[in-house]
């Protein structure tokens, strides 16, 4: 995954995203497959997930195995370390570095729900035992 010294346009797109998430629910695939999963909700074609295919091969996010005359695609990235490069990224460059900053600007405007909240506690407790 690139990391902040690398150039951005190594990062995946949101686009590109799409079709990763298609890959780290199932995997490997075909085109066709990727295609019949993230196509129809986003009005794409088969060349157009084929280019985004191409692209996240070129980035070394994904790999691909021959099966007769298509080929089978897998990630080589796996989604906890993808999250997590981007959170981290996420949180500096809006938030300073800090997560706290975040949580307040999330609070202050509502999009924390009483579930959310218990779960965050839930965590900070585990993470001070």
């Amino acid at each position: 995954m690139p990391t902040e010294d690398e150039p951005a346009a190594e990062r995946i797109s949101d686009a590109e995203h799409a079709v990763m998430e298609a890959l780290w629910q199932r995997s490997p695939q075909s085109a066709a497959e990727v295609c019949d999963v993230v196509a129809g909700a986003r009005g794409w074609s088969m060349p157009t997930v084929k280019t985004l295919l191409a692209r996240l091969v070129a980035k070394g996010a994904l790999a691909t195995q021959p099966e007769g005359r298509r080929f089978l695609y897998t990630p080589l990235i796996e989604r906890s370390a993808y999250l997590g490069t981007e959170s981290r990224r996420l949180v500096d460059r809006l938030f300073g570095g800090r997560a706290a900053p975040l949580f307040a600007h999330l609070a202050e405007n509502e999009q924390l729900t009483d579930d959310d909240i218990a779960e965050i506690t839930r965590l900070l407790r585990e993470l001070r035992k």
